[in-house]
């Protein structure tokens, strides 16, 4: 499983579980604690008409009062409020009075006048002295029917003379419960889904940027050209720079240490080449033999100033991981150019040459590195091209990118030699001279290729040998 989505399960596994614990507690906390609210609403009220009704109480009047008439007009009022989206048409308080002993003296529902009430708690208790709340079901069965009762005392000094209760049913609360519950969970829904939003988010962002960092030193281990992986953030960006560091200085020292094994055989030939050759030079002989020796060490001379350069252009281009620049190169332009510097050859050898590259064909890349790889190519194909052949250069572009294909008249590779072409050091006799070049040319052409994300195919076809070299189009 990736580390990523592992993060994200892990992440998850906590938010949800956080989410889940808090949403669920105060979801639980939502109803007692707006029973809460309204009992503490009821006790303000039923304080406030104990001492509205102190003196009434007191004289023994309550019955002949306007307040039986007051209360029966108060069941009746319809206050058609909107309270946060919830519609209150109807009063639902339930109002009694009882005298010290209990027994009921008022009751705006009328249903309970005369009745002994001292065995109800909210009565009971403060006959006592004491706070009296209770809350009684009107149908035992329906959990949901349950009343709220709180009562205060009627005082006559420091006697208590009385009590007036105020119950409120526990079923007008549940839509004011209901809305904040639906709106809390649609809030709490919302806030997990956005810590998860941001938790896959980030989940996705630190796989990524290991993912890069994987694939970079996979590609490294493979011995692949890559890029640094470009990672934004502290640590891992720290961790991106310390791979490429440490990248570099790997590859330099095995780079130096493989080029100087093969530096040092390549060199051996020519220089025996050369002390051979003076060594017979230090005797006596003729002038027309002597001369051949003197030509011999030229001839080696160059060949080893040629093997330097090609090994340090190719050395610069095996040791980068990118581009220096971008730019639109012509192509037929530049293959004119390399033509016109082989003129003297393509004259002296008597060779046709056929131009076939379109005006407006262009490739991407680095005009150096694409100017060595095209000469590279058209000097092997003068070099294995006989007196009096035709070379052949075209090109055709295929979506994004452009196919050089460039032929040269002669024998057919070898199939033993078509899949060792590109190897360091490997080279063919030239049929004029049975020479082998350094064999670092068209290993350079197909660095150069995979540098700019192209590819480097050699093949036999029919009367000769053609090479494709694909790269991106400008």
């Amino acid at each position: 499983m990736p580390l990523g989505v592992r993060i994200f399960l892990v992440y998850f596994l906590f938010v949800g579980l956080a989410g889940w614990f808090v949403l669920s507690t105060v979801m639980d906390e939502i109803r007692p604690g707006v029973r809460q609210s309204t009992e503490e609403t009821l006790v303000d009220t039923a304080n406030l008409l104990a001492e509205i009704l102190r003196d009434e109480v007191k004289a023994g009047s309550l019955q002949h009062s306007r307040l039986p008439e007051a209360l029966e007009a108060y069941g009746r009022r319809q206050p058609g409020a909107n309270i946060w989206g919830v519609s209150k048409a109807q009063v639902n308080h339930r109002i009694y009075v009882t005298d010290a002993r209990g027994i009921v003296l008022l009751d705006s529902s009328g249903q309970a006048v005369g009745q002994d009430y001292s065995r109800w708690n909210d009565v009971l208790l403060t006959l006592r002295g004491e706070y009296g709340a209770r809350s009684t079901r009107e149908d035992p069965s329906d959990p949901d029917s349950s009343v709220m009762y709180v009562a205060a005392p009627i005082k006559d000094g420091e006697r208590i003379i009385g009590v007036v209760s105020v119950a409120k049913p526990n079923r007008s609360l549940q839509p004011y419960i209901e809305r904040s519950q639906t709106r809390l969970g649609w809030l709490g829904a919302g806030l997990i889904g956005l810590g998860l939003l941001i938790g896959a988010a980030l989940s996705w962002w630190l796989g990524a940027a290991l993912g890069k960092l994987t694939r970079y030193a996979q590609a490294v281990s493979e011995g692949r050209r890559a890029e640094a992986p470009r990672v934004r953030g502290g640590e891992l960006g720290q961790l991106a720079v310390a791979v490429e560091r440490m990248r570099t200085e790997l590859e330099g020292k095995a780079y130096v240490e493989r080029y100087v094994h093969t530096l040092t055989h390549e060199l051996k030939s020519p220089l025996a080449a050369i002390r051979g050759a003076a060594e017979l030079l230090d005797g006596e002989m003729p002038a027309a033999q002597r001369q051949r020796f003197v030509a011999n060490i030229q001839q080696e001379s160059a060949r080893l100033q040629q093997l330097i350069e090609r090994l340090l252009h190719l050395a610069q281009v095996e040791q980068r991981q990118g581009l220096e620049e971008r730019v639109a190169v012509p192509l037929a332009a530049l293959v004119d150019e390399l033509l016109q510097a082989q003129q003297a050859r393509i004259l002296a050898a008597d060779l046709r040459v056929e131009q076939a590259v379109p005006a407006n064909l262009s490739l991407r890349g680095e005009r150096f590195l694409l100017r060595q790889a095209l000469a590279n190519l058209l000097d092997n194909a003068l070099d294995f091209t006989p007196p009096g052949g035709t070379i052949r250069i075209g090109a055709e572009r295929q979506g994004q990118r452009v196919t050089l294909r460039l032929f040269n008249q002669g024998q057919a590779i070898p199939d033993y030699a078509l899949a060792r072409l590109t190897e360091r050091f490997y080279s063919l006799p030239r049929p004029g001279s049975g020479r082998k070049s350094t064999g670092l040319g068209l290993n350079f052409v197909q660095e150069v290729a995979e540098l700019h994300g192209g590819e480097l195919h050699i093949g036999n076809v029919e009367g000769g040998v053609e090479v494709c070299l694909v790269l991106p189009s400008g």
